[in-house]
């Protein structure tokens, strides 16, 4: 019997570069970096995919025909929408509600059918992502529910792969692994072969804050998770392919240090990196410092961080998030996300058309904008001006902004109280703050809503 040729994507997958990192201070150690984001599907869940996969044609317990269902935080569901599109299955995927734009966007290209849910419930709850994941794939026709979290190829693909890879590139010379845990599958897979090339390389967990894992790890206690904007790795229990029995030290990596330490790693080395890839990156410049003899440590680019374009490579979304932060001056200033004199504000001329000034509203996913002329604000465009101008006759698309804007503004001293923001916010108006002559900004419910939230404890 002739069986046909995998698919050459597929073969592109693993045998990923590593590469020592120089232009950060890791103490007395040797740092080095393997680069799973130069996988096909730009991640290191591209390896078990297409293990889970082709394990579960073997068994026969996947049939051409089939319809695949899984969790997913987003990479796993792009490397399986990748390996689904070259061998012709429907692919499900239930992602979280928090995960990347870019994530979503690359599952559904690759012809995934994604469904939505929440991101902030927990196990037991019907909409949380893993039951939502069982529910589904039991009302399906021949559907196969790959589910990661149980599923032994999953460690396997890196048992397998990344550990004799990492064990070749490294002359055989390894001292310590930093991982993560998601599935787990990555840190199993890698515990189980260096137990049995070089039982004594040291295997340290690298963990959100607001994860329970590191406590585990540290405590053996389980404890109740808290919230993080991380995506990949961290959970509120341990999964149940995880084997963290030989981890001997589990950092804790904020948010915040995160997001920092992947974009320094962009900065100075050039490597795009996402966000799980600065917390493991973070926790193993952590453990380099803090040795007192040379070691040959070994840690993770998972994906790629185009991955994050709208998130944390986002100033704007970092600063609404509060993880940046701009200086104090007191004044409504604060207030203004996006400021005029940075460039940051789209704007129309009264001269542009109405068409201009739409295509430009939806390329930046905004609902109005200024009218400048002359360096000052001349008038307002929202769409419910633009709705009310072209509405019966689409050839007013090509009229002019001036005809449709609203001229009467609003303005605001930067000096002003936010007590004069709000009125003019509950008049259905825009805060347009102005210093004299100058136009510096808008403030619009959604600055004043991120303001708020930043002064949460």
């Amino acid at each position: 019997m002739n069986h046909a040729p995998p698919p050459p994507t597929l073969g592109l997958i693993g045998n990923t570069p590593l590469v020592r990192l120089t232009a950060f201070d890791t103490g007395v150690c040797e740092l080095f970096l393997k680069l799973e984001s130069q996988n096909p599907g730009g991640s290191i869940k591209d390896r078990m995919a297409v293990f889970m996969i082709e394990s579960a044609e073997q068994s026969g317990a996947l049939k051409p025909g089939d319809t695949i269902v899984e969790a997913t935080a987003g990479n796993t569901g792009i490397g399986l929408a990748l390996v689904a599109a070259v061998k012709g299955y429907r692919l499900i995927l239930i992602i979280p509600d928090k995960m990347s734009s870019e994530k979503i966007a690359h599952a559904r290209a690759l012809g995934a059918d994604i469904r939505l849910t929440r991101s902030d419930v927990a196990p037991g709850h019907p909409g949380y992502y893993q039951d939502m994941a069982a529910r589904i794939a039991k009302e399906t026709p021949r559907s196969y529910h790959i589910d990661q979290f149980t599923n032994e190829a999953n460690p396997l693909a890196h048992e397998m792969t990344t550990g004799p890879e990492i064990w070749q590139q490294m002359d055989h010379r390894v001292d310590t692994v930093v991982c993560g845990v998601g599935s787990g599958g990555t840190l199993t897979g890698l515990s189980r072969f260096f137990a049995r090339v070089q039982p004594d390389c040291e295997i340290v967990l690298a963990d959100p804050a607001g994860s329970s894992l590191a406590e585990y790890v540290r405590t053996g206690r389980h404890v109740p998770s808290g919230s993080y904007a991380v995506e990949g790795i961290g959970g509120s229990c341990v999964p149940a392919i995880a084997d963290l029995s030989r981890v001997r030290q589990a950092f804790s990596i904020s948010d915040s240090e995160s997001f920092v330490t992947a974009r320094d790693l962009l900065k100075r080395t050039g490597i795009f990196g996402g966000s799980s890839s600065g917390t493991l990156l973070a926790a193993g410049l952590r453990y380099c410092r803090a040795q007192n003899e040379a070691k040959r440590v070994v840690t993770f680019v998972c994906d790629t961080g185009s991955k994050y374009l709208s998130k944390m490579y986002n100033d704007y979304w970092l600063l609404d998030q509060g993880y940046l932060e701009r200086p104090a001056r007191g004044t409504l200033r604060e207030l203004i996300a996006r400021r005029y004199e940075e460039g940051a504000v789209i704007t129309v001329s009264p001269d542009d058309t109405l068409l201009t000034a739409s295509q430009r509203m939806r390329m930046a996913d905004i609902s109005q904008m200024p009218v400048m002329e002359g360096g000052r604000c001349v008038g307002v465009l929202d769409e419910s001006d633009l709705l009310l101008a072209v509405h019966g006759d689409a050839n007013r698309f090509h009229s002019a902004v001036r005809d449709a804007m609203t001229s009467r503004l609003e303005t605001i001293s930067p000096e002003a109280g936010i007590d004069s923001v709000y009125a003019i916010l509950d008049r259905g108006l825009v805060a347009l703050v102005t210093d004299g002559d100058q136009f510096l900004g808008l403030i619009t419910r959604s600055d004043l809503l991120s303001h708020l939230r930043r002064k949460l404890n």
